[in-house]
Parts: C-alpha cells; sequence; structure tokens
C-alpha cells in the first residue's frame, strides 16, 4: 500500500485545509464547520498603533474580531476601563468592537487624545488589540514676525529660512511667489530638508520681493504661507545712496568685485556629524554648498560601496536617499562639494538601529485533549527586544495557572492539553524604538469523525485516466481513514492505489472494473461515521476518420470529414477552427453533423483547419491542410512548393551596396511568383534571420542596401501559389565597415513620474544601426521659455534617463542623440516633454445642482484654474450618493457613484436616480496624477415620480357575490402614496371582456371586499398605486365568485387566484329541460318574425352558406344588466350564417355585412332592435386589454357577457 503526502485534489472537491499546519490537528476551512465548532477570539481588524484623526470629523476606533460564541468587547483609555456607556459622545457598533466618538455633535477632539485599548472576549479566552494612541492632527497658524529686507552682494551665499509652524504630522514645505508658481530651483538654488532656501551664491535675477514659504497640512487639507521675503542683490556698480544708507563703512569700501571663492558647508556645519535612522525607513542625507562657481556634490561610503539598488540622489545630488535601509548600511558617508578653487567635505556617521521585527510570530494551535504543542515568539531588533508572554491580556506570572503549560522564555510549552486550557496568549517583544504584539491562542477540541464530503457524490472518469475520490474529513483526535469498495467490501489495499493524508483515495490508472460504489470510514475514539462515493468510467472520444490534406482549384468545393466515437452518455460538442481561431462569419463555411464544407473558395482560405471535439471529460482534435490553386490539379500533374534556390554568389562589394545572384531550384508544376531575401547579422544577432527585400520571380540578381559595421550573410526563398520553399544554404559574409549613426534614436518622449522629475525615454538604436562600436546616446534637456543653454548627459546601454529636482509640470524641450567611437548621428528633432504633475490644488467652486425630474439632475461648476491644476487636465468627477429616501426617512448603506466627465467640461447629467430621495454629491478636478480636493458636498433633492406596482394582489374568500381583495404597498413608493385605483370586468369563457368598474381607495387601505357581483362569475382585476404625479404600474389578478354556497371549496394557502366549482349533471335535470323547451320556442318564433321582417323590407340580406348545419346550439339570454350567460354542450359549435348590422344612416356597407342569426346562436355580440329585428356583429378578434373608462366607440352588447355552467 502507497501513501502520500496531500495532493491538489479533483475539480469537484472544493474543500480546502489550513496552508499553516502547526500541529497534528488540520481544521479544515469548511464555512458550515468553522459555523459549529468552538473558537477563542481573533482580532482581525484595529486601527493603527499611532493614529491622527481629524478634529473636524468624527473619531472612529476600529475593532473587529470573530470567534465561537462571537465575542464581547471592551475597551480601556490610558490603562483604566473606558466606561463608553457614561460618555454620551461614544457608542460602540453593534456586533462589533469599533468606537465612534462623536466630535462633529459637540465634542472635543483634544479631549479623547490617548493611548486606547480594546479587548474581545468569549467564554474561550480573550484577545486584545494594539495600544492605539489617539492623537488630533495639528496644523498652528504662522507665528506673527517682521521680517526684514535681505541686501546681499552678488556672488555671496544667502539662506532664507521657513521655520513652519509645528504640525501633527509635520507639514510639507515649498517655496513659491505670489503668482503661485514654483520657485525655480537648479544646483545653486534648492530647498532643503528643513525647508530652508539655500542660495548658493546670489545672482541679480535673484531680487525679488515674493519669496513665500508655503506648509501644506494633508491631515486637515490646509495650506498656510509665510509673509514674503524680499531679497535685493547688489554690486558694487549699481551701489546707491539708499542701499550705502543701510550698510557700513567696512561694508562699502571693503566691496570688492565679484570674485571666486572655494565651497563651504552652509548645511551641515563642521566636519562630522552623526544620523540614526531606524530599519526599514528612508535614510536622507544632505549636503549644500556655497561657493563660486556653484559647486557640484558627490557622495562615497568610506570603505564601502552605495547599495546599486537602493541608492538614489535628490535635488541635484544634495541629498542622498537610500530606501529600505538595515544593518549593513551602517558608516560613515562622506559629501564632497567642489569647484574649480577647491573643495571640502563632511563626514556623516550612520548607525542603524531596529525597531522589533518578527523571525517568528507566535500561530496559532489546535489541539486534541492528551496533545502536546508550542508556542514559539521569537523576534530581533537593535537593541535585542524582550519578550513577554500573557494570558487573555493579563501577564502571564498573576494570569490564572494552567498545569499543562511551562513558560520558557521565548517560548510556551504545553503537554496532556485538556479542554479547559483553550485561552489566547500574547506575545509582546519590546525596545526603545517600539513593540510588536501578536495574539495566538490555543484551542482544545474533543470532536467526533466528521466527513465533510457529500454524500453519493458522483465521480466521471476517462478509462486508463487517474481517479481522485474526496473524502475530507474531520475529528479530534485526528480519525483513522478507510476505504472499501462497495458497501460490504474488504478493505482497499496494495500497490494500484495510492492513500493520501486528506483522505482522498487516488486510483493511477482507472479501468473498467474500477467503476462501482467507494466507502469511505472515519474514526477515532469519540466515534466512526462513513460515506459513499460512485464511480464511473467513461470511453475515451476518438476520431476515427481524421479529416484529410486537400488541393481545391480556386472556386471550387472543398469538404473536410471529422467522425467520431465517444462514450454514449457523454454529449459531445465539435467544434472547427481556422488557423486555431474561430471560423470567418461567412455563409460559405457549412458545418454538418460530422464533416465541414467551404463552398467556393478562394485563396483566403489557404489555411490548417482543426476539428475539435470537446465532452465534459476529455478533449481531441485533428486538423488537415486546405491549399486553393488556379489550375485544377490532375492525376498526371503534382503540385508542389519550389525547390530552394542555389549558387548563392556575392559580387560589386561596396560600403553601403552589394550585389546577390543566385540560381532557381525548380518550381514544381506551380510558378515561382517572387524571391525573398533574408539576412543575418552574425556581429550583433548571430543566428536570426531578418526581412530585407523580395524581387519578382523572373529576377534572378538584386542590387542590396548595406548598413555600415554589420557582418552580412544572405538567403534566398523561392515563393509559388503553394507556398514558401526551404531557405537557400547562406552566402559568404560580408563585413562593411565603420561610421557614425545614420539615425537618431525614435520615439523620444519626457513624461514626469514624480512631481520634481521628467523621465526621458527613447526606443534604443539596434545593433545594425550603431553603424559602428561605442553606441551611446547624449540626452539633452532644457526648461521651454526659460533655459538658454542645454543640459546634456552622455549614457550608454539604456533607453531612460531620469532628471531630478525639476520644478512641478513645466514644459522642458528634449532631444536625444545617438554616437558612437567615429562620430554622432544628424543632429536630433526637438521634442516638448513635461516634467512630473503632481495632485491638483483646489476644488471646483460654485457648484450647483438643477434638478430636471425625478430621476434626471444637471450639476454644474466653475472650472478651477489651470495653474492649480499642476498638470494636464483629464476632467472632473462627480462623486453622488443617496443619503436618504425622502418617504421612508430611514438611511442606508452609502454607495457612491461617480461620473467622469472628460475635458474641461463644467456641467454634467446625472441620470439613474430615485424619485423623491436626499442625495449629496462634490466635484473634483482630474489630471494624470490623481485627483485634486472635493468640493464642499451639495445636498439636492428629487421630486415625486411614479410609484412602482403593488407588491401584490391576492383575492380570497370568494362567495356567491363577493370577492375580498388584499394588497401590499409598493416597494418603491417614489413619493407620498395618495390613493390606490382598482378596476375590474367580467370575463366569459371565450375571454371577452365585459364592462369596466372603477374604484378609487384611500391610501391607507391594505384589504376591500367587493359586493353584489354576479355568481359563478370570472373576473379580471387591475390594481396600481397613484401619487401626487401620477398612477404607476398596475398588478393584474384573475378570480371566479362562486355558484352556491354549498359548492364552496377552501381555497390553497398562498394561492393568487380564488376558484370554487361543484361538479352536477345539467343534463337529467327537470329544470333545464323546461329552460331548454321554452328557449326553442322563444328562438323559433324570433326566427319566424326576422324572417317576415327581411322579406318586407329587404335590408337584412343572409348570404346562405354552402354548409349543412345539424341542430344549432341554443343559450338563454339574460336581461340587459351588463352580465354574462352561456350555455353550451358537448356538441362541435356549428356556425350559422351571417348578416348585417345597418348604420344610422340606413347604409349599407359590404365589408360591414357580416352578421347572422348564427352569431346570437353562438351567443357573441348579439343583439335586438326595438322592433324586434335582430341586429349582431360577429368579431373574430377577441379583446385582449382592458378598456379604459366609458372610451369604447361602441357600447357593449347586452349579450356580451355569459355565464358558465361547469
Amino acid at each position: 500500500m502507497m501513501k502520500k503526502m496531500n495532493i491538489p485534489t479533483s475539480k469537484t472537491s472544493l474543500v480546502l485545509f489550513l496552508c499553516q499546519i502547526i500541529s497534528a490537528l488540520d481544521v479544515p476551512l469548511d464555512s458550515k464547520l468553522l459555523e459549529e465548532l468552538s473558537q477563542p477570539p481573533t482580532i482581525t481588524q484595529q486601527s493603527p498603533k499611532d493614529y491622527i484623526v481629524d478634529p473636524r470629523e468624527n473619531i472612529v476606533i476600529q475593532c473587529e474580531a470573530k470567534g465561537k460564541p462571537p465575542p464581547s468587547f471592551s475597551w480601556t483609555r490610558n490603562g483604566t476601563h473606558f466606561d463608553i456607556d457614561k460618555d454620551s459622545q461614544v457608542t460602540m457598533k453593534p456586533n462589533s468592537g469599533t468606537l465612534v466618538i462623536n466630535i462633529m455633535n459637540g465634542g472635543k477632539a483634544e479631549a479623547y487624545e490617548g493611548v486606547y485599548q480594546c479587548t474581545a472576549r468569549n467564554e474561550r479566552g480573550a484577545a486584545v488589540s494594539n495600544n492605539i494612541m489617539i492623537r488630533p492632527s495639528r496644523s498652528p497658524l504662522w507665528t506673527k514676525e517682521k521680517l526684514e529686507p535681505n541686501h546681499v552682494r552678488e556672488g555671496d551665499s544667502l539662506v532664507l529660512h521657513c521655520r513652519p509652524p509645528v504640525g501633527l504630522p509635520p507639514p510639507i514645505i515649498f517655496w513659491m511667489d505670489n503668482a503661485f508658481q514654483r520657485l525655480p530651483q537648479s544646483e545653486r538654488v534648492s530647498q532643503g530638508l528643513n525647508g530652508d532656501l539655500y542660495f548658493s551664491n546670489v545672482q541679480p535675477e535673484d531680487t525679488r520681493e515674493d519669496y513665500i514659504c508655503y506648509a501644506r497640512f494633508n491631515h486637515t487639507q490646509t495650506i498656510q504661507q509665510k509673509q514674503p521675503i524680499s531679497v535685493k542683490v547688489y554690486s558694487m556698480d549699481s551701489l546707491n545712496d539708499t542701499i550705502a544708507a543701510n550698510l557700513s563703512d567696512t561694508d562699502i569700501y571693503g566691496a570688492k568685485p565679484v570674485t571666486e571663492r572655494q565651497p563651504v558647508l552652509l548645511t551641515p556645519t563642521g566636519s562630522t556629524s552623526t544620523k540614526v535612522e531606524l530599519r526599514g525607513n528612508v535614510l536622507l542625507l544632505e549636503c549644500i554648498a556655497a561657493g563660486l562657481p556653484t559647486p557640484v556634490i558627490r557622495w562615497i561610503k568610506e570603505g564601502g560601496e552605495l547599495p546599486a539598488n537602493r541608492t538614489f540622489f535628490e535635488n541635484f545630488k544634495k541629498t542622498l536617499k537610500i530606501i529600505d535601509v538595515s544593518e549593513a548600511d551602517s558608516g560613515n558617508y562622506k559629501c564632497i562639494a567642489r569647484n574649480t578653487l577647491g573643495s571640502v567635505y563632511h563626514v556623516i556617521s550612520v548607525t542603524v538601529k531596529a525597531a522589533p521585527y518578527w523571525i517568528t510570530a507566535p500561530r496559532n494551535l489546535v489541539l486534541s485533549p492528551g496533545e502536546d504543542g508550542t508556542l514559539i515568539c521569537r523576534a530581533n531588533g537593535n537593541p535585542k527586544p524582550s519578550i513577554s508572554w500573557l494570558a487573555n491580556g493579563v501577564p502571564i506570572a498573576i494570569a490564572p495557572e494552567d498545569p499543562s503549560r511551562k513558560v520558557d522564555g521565548d517560548t510556551i510549552i504545553f503537554s496532556h492539553v485538556q479542554e479547559r486550557s483553550s485561552a489566547v496568549y500574547q506575545c509582546n517583544a519590546s525596545n526603545e524604538y517600539g513593540y510588536l504584539l501578536a495574539n495566538a491562542f490555543v484551542n482544545v477540541l474533543a470532536e467526533p469523525p466528521r466527513i465533510l464530503t457529500p454524500a453519493n457524490k458522483l465521480y466521471q472518469v476517462i478509462a486508463d485516466s487517474p481517479a481522485l475520490l474526496d473524502c475530507a474529513y474531520f475529528g479530534s483526535p485526528k480519525p483513522e481513514i478507510e476505504w472499501f469498495k462497495g458497501v460490504k467490501g474488504s478493505i482497499l489495499r496494495g500497490n494500484e492505489y495510492v492513500f493520501h493524508d486528506n483522505g482522498t483515495l487516488e486510483i493511477p490508472v482507472a479501468q473498467k472494473n474500477s467503476a462501482g460504489t467507494y466507502t469511505c470510514v472515519a474514526r477515532n475514539e469519540l466515534g466512526k461515521i462513513q460515506n459513499e462515493v460512485h464511480l464511473e468510467i467513461k470511453d475515451p472520444t476518438m476520431i476515427i476518420k481524421q479529416p484529410e490534406y486537400k488541393v481545391i482549384q480556386r472556386y471550387g468545393h472543398a469538404s473536410f470529414e471529422c467522425i467520431i466515437k465517444h462514450d454514449s452518455t457523454l454529449l459531445p460538442t465539435v467544434t472547427w477552427l481556422k488557423d486555431n481561431e474561430e471560423l470567418p462569419d461567412d455563409e460559405r463555411f457549412l458545418v454538418g453533423k460530422d464533416n465541414l464544407t467551404i463552398m467556393n473558395v478562394t485563396d483566403k482560405d489557404d489555411g490548417t483547419y482543426t476539428c475539435v471535439v470537446n465532452t465534459t471529460l476529455d478533449s481531441v482534435s485533428a486538423s488537415a491542410v486546405l491549399t486553393v490553386v488556379a489550375a485544377p490539379p490532375t492525376p498526371a500533374i503534382i503540385y508542389a512548393r519550389p525547390n530552394p534556390p542555389f549558387d548563392l554568389e556575392l559580387t560589386g562589394q561596396l560600403e553601403r551596396s552589394i550585389t546577390l545572384s543566385w540560381i532557381p531550384g525548380d518550381e514544381n508544376n506551380s510558378p515561382i511568383t517572387n524571391f525573398i531575401i533574408e539576412y543575418e547579422d552574425a556581429l550583433h544577432e548571430p543566428g536570426v534571420w531578418h526581412y530585407q527585400t523580395e524581387v519578382p520571380g523572373t529576377q534572378t540578381t538584386v542590387k542590396l542596401k548595406l548598413s555600415p559595421y554589420v557582418n552580412y550573410s544572405f538567403r534566398v526563398i523561392a515563393v509559388n501559389k503553394i507556398g514558401r520553399s526551404q531557405p537557400s544554404e547562406p552566402s559568404d559574409q560580408y563585413l562593411t565597415k565603420s561610421a557614425s549613426p545614420d539615425e537618431n534614436p525614435a520615439n523620444v518622449q519626457g513624461i514626469g513620474s514624480e512631481p520634481d522629475n521628467l523621465v526621458i525615454t527613447w526606443e534604443p538604436l539596434k545593433g545594425f544601426q550603431s553603424n559602428g562600436p561605442g553606441l551611446q546616446y547624449k540626452v539633452s534637456w532644457r526648461q521651454k521659455d526659460v533655459d538658454d543653454e542645454w543640459t546634456s548627459v552622455i549614457v550608454a546601454n539604456v533607453s531612460k534617463y531620469i532628471v531630478s529636482g525639476t520644478p512641478t509640470f513645466v514644459p522642458y524641450e528634449i532631444k536625444v542623440q545617438a554616437l558612437n567611437d567615429l562620430g554622432y548621428a544628424p543632429e536630433p528633432s526637438e521634442v516638448i516633454g513635461h516634467s512630473g504633475e503632481d495632485l491638483p490644488m483646489v476644488a471646483p467652486g460654485n457648484v450647483q445642482v438643477h434638478v430636471i425630474n425625478s430621476t434626471l439632475a444637471k450639476v454644474h461648476w466653475d472650472p478651477v484654474p489651470l495653474k492649480t491644476v499642476r498638470g494636464h487636465l483629464q476632467g472632473y468627477k462627480v462623486y453622488y450618493w443617496k443619503v436618504q429616501s425622502l418617504s421612508r426617512r430611514s438611511r442606508r448603506h452609502v454607495e457612491k457613484k461617480i461620473l467622469t466627465f472628460r475635458g474641461n467640461k463644467t456641467f454634467g447629467m446625472l441620470p439613474g436616480l430615485e424619485p423623491y430621495s436626499s442625495y449629496k454629491l462634490n466635484v473634483r478636478v482630474v489630471n494624470g496624477k490623481g485627483e485634486g480636493p472635493a468640493s464642499p458636498d451639495k445636498v439636492f433633492n428629487t421630486p415625486e415620480g411614479v410609484p412602482s406596482s403593488p407588491s401584490f394582489l391576492k383575492i380570497t374568500n370568494p362567495t356567491l357575490d363577493s370577492l375580498t381583495l388584499e394588497w401590499g404597498s409598493p416597494t418603491h413608493p417614489n413619493g407620498v402614496l395618495t390613493s390606490y385605483t382598482l378596476k375590474f370586468q367580467p370575463i366569459n369563457n371565450t375571454h371577452e371582456l365585459g364592462p369596466l368598474v372603477e374604484i378609487r381607495i384611500p391610501a391607507n387601505e391594505s384589504s376591500l371586499i367587493l359586493k353584489n357581483l354576479n355568481y359563478s362569475t370570472r373576473y379580471k382585476f387591475y390594481f396600481n398605486a397613484q401619487t401626487s404625479v401620477g398612477s404607476g404600474s398596475q398588478i393584474t389578478e384573475e378570480a371566479v365568485t362562486i355558484m352556491d354556497e354549498a359548492g364552496i371549496l377552501r381555497p390553497a394557502v398562498g394561492a393568487g387566484k380564488a376558484m370554487a366549482s361543484r361538479q352536477v349533471d345539467i343534463a337529467t335535470q327537470g329544470w333545464f329541460i323546461g329552460l331548454m323547451c321554452a328557449v326553442a320556442l322563444l328562438i323559433l318564433i324570433l326566427l319566424i318574425v326576422c324572417f317576415i321582417r327581411r322579406n318586407k323590407g329587404g335590408k337584412y340580406p343572409v348570404k346562405e352558406k354552402e354548409d349543412a348545419h345539424a341542430d344549432p346550439e341554443i343559450q338563454p339570454m339574460k336581461e340587459d344588466d351588463g352580465t354574462f350567460g352561456e350555455y353550451s354542450d358537448a356538441e362541435d359549435h356549428k356556425p350559422l350564417k351571417k348578416g348585417s348590422r345597418t348604420p344610422s344612416d340606413r347604409t349599407v356597407k359590404k365589408e360591414d355585412s357580416d352578421d347572422s342569426l348564427v352569431d346570437y346562436g353562438e351567443g357573441v355580440n348579439g343583439q335586438f332592435n326595438e322592433d324586434g329585428s335582430f341586429i349582431g356583429q360577429y368579431s373574430g378578434k377577441k379583446e385582449k386589454e382592458p378598456a379604459e373608462g366609458n372610451e369604447s366607440s361602441e357600447a357593449p352588447s347586452p349579450v356580451n357577457a355569459m355565464n358558465s355552467f361547469v
């Protein structure tokens, strides 16, 4: 017997097991099972440790947990119990531990500052959250200060101090002018990490009075500005009396012309400094120097290299940035500032410390009674963190004792656990830089075996393929699994079976005799359970006649056969493909049961046709090629692809051209149409053949253009109607001389990836385009309309260059030029790119909403100034959501909808609104970086609309002359209901409709009893609701009044229609025989009267029919009371002859002469005039829709309604 670890089971087995195997007991992720098993609490969601909140909004402190039974929640604040019942501003969400502190209703955020911790507890233990520090964000105002103008001599250094207010979190600093334009920065002028603006040397163009430092507090969405700073740069030539009055004699008489100065560090000061950074953070080191000419900065690490993939230079290389630092990044970093007069350096000693991080976090432990287990908690850090344990939130030293538990440093050892050993343990790893807290429960379960695989599950496999029979199970202690063939068969053993740890039985090669019932038995000391599954073995699907290769004359017919054999219980589907894609949508392709026929084939029908046969268990396919030729094939002629050309020869070798000639191979009865010439570049891409050109089939020589610095080989391929030949043997190699590049890179673009950079990209030249060794690229850029000189850099083996420290979203002129060891390519053309975008600064203003109708509104807004977009304006987004229904006044889960309006639009339509509802919306501008701030929420209400149909209409309690109607109010009233309208009318057995009655019902009613109805009559009801806007859609129903009280049958529960009847044999009733005789006599008299009237006036001609009629059916007439009456026996209805109806003007139209006494005999629309003559009109078209009021053009016939005796 073979045994294996778990393998993926078949698709039909969807039982998944825990990926963390932490003990001998595995708990399947079966939803039904997990609902039944007891489990200690687990924290599933919590707020961050350092939680900075907006003081203007409600504070939500999250704490979600799961467990069985569901846990209860409690909180501590600053280490003591937090009684939320005593604070009216604090509520806890139902079935949750999440706290909501109502700040928007009068609470003060500062009053709730502190450290919070949540505890989730049930009968099996208690889990705790992290300590959550709640701190309101702060954006204090700038302190007022008197700023003196800065008078600076040309060439001197200058520092403009920002000194922003201390906010929480710290603000983002940037400098702009009074026109809200970013101040240009460069190697000479740049912003430091502390926000100050540094000038390595000042120039006359630095003179301005609007150097403004801005502080952006992202958490509160506010921006504050410092008072403008004035800078005046002067030289001795321009020194005037006003400036001299502000200077000392030494400054005036000691002033010298602008002279160059060697570098001096502005920050940091001194020759050395220290820096401590935490593991995983970003290390930022800064050096800014003064000097003239402007110094350049270079960074090195003493005794080592800068990490290649994690090092970045920013702010014109004044800032060294290393991401994801580790202890290995500790060391001395030297920045060197250099210009033509000298250099200066500064050494920063970096020490990388580490807050605790996990090596092995404790994991949940599920054990059976009597088992052993361990919880391991290992963490590292710098300094080494200390480990402490808690049990159910209490330090383990003072927690209730558990004899099965032993603490050994970072490990808890459990021996011979019992059910009372279940608990939640907390591991705390802490040092001076932080802490980690992990919850891990010990859950001791005693459960009898359960089999999770559905009973009597059917498995179907193809013969000679593996069969996997599932037996997903659970129990504690872990059950043993045994398999049997049949219900009472012997236990399965032997090498022909594989038993997997998850209970699955594998039959590696299932045969026909493998079919049958298999029984899985799971047992442990608490019980035993078994389950049966069934295995069916199916015959494989085969293609017994495959499609064959076809050569068909153009406009002929091609047919491919695909005859299959399959298991009789499987339903195959046959699909045809052309070149592995669906067949063209062309009526010429005819797909039969086992064939494909192509009518009137054309050249485009050439290709490979594949027959694919699929069943639910297997798939097979077969293919054949169709070749379309011009001439019909004959037995004497064989058409084939041409033989390859041979004897390739190179002549006329020049630097940029060469002549290639060849001898064609045999064309094989199909003329060669063209030759394809390919080349190989053995120097740059050996073994890769490229298309060079092609020539007509009558040509055997060609002059080829060549590129410099390519080692050419050529080959030739012949082509005819049948296809391509094999390639010829390669020609001799020919190496061309080197030259400078002929072309520059294509697709040059400049797009910023960050607000302060410009990413220049291009398509690199291919090897044969380099024209020589040493291929490089000269990348040049300058700010459009600002800089006069180009900044250039030469790079190699890349297709991208990043320019850092750029202003946000400004245009740049860019060009990329290729060069090699022999020179430059021609001067490239310039392209315009833009530095990186930043999020828009302002929200659209003056948002207005115009409600058009109950489901549509139009929103207007003012466009934002383009300079505040800070990127490509992509459009505006309107966020809108329903707040509540005005009729029900109940809030619901807010589902925001978003509409995007492209371009610089200032309005948009909001469709699909719900009537009589309150909505909110806001508008945001969008650029390539993202969305800007939202405009203030705008509230608007939609007017009432028509309601939906009533939710139900139920008709009950039928009597001789009454019915009871019950209904439900509309699901969507869409306003205030004013009333209901009930319309009803009788229906006879031929589904013709009688007079329509309409009743108005108050909106607060939900039932109605209709009285004075006709007995044994079917009625159709139409019911709808109204608001002040109008009527909603209607709901219809039908019901029947009973024949008499003895015939009442109790209606079925839940029936939508009330029906009652009584079976009687009326043909033997005395009263019926007498009634029929009276009716026959009456009709005979009427016939005589009509006949006399017809002969006397000649106004009612009756056309004789050819059919002989037996006894016509007789039906009684009731008085003209609008009710129905009809009798019909089991004989076939036999129509009489048609008469006519005379209009009021006494004229008779031919098309109207379709009435007769037979129509009256059939009981359809018969009518007598006052003088006793009969006028009837027969209509073969029956009414299907209800009449609306009295709008019918013709009054209903008094005999139009009939009662049916059942």
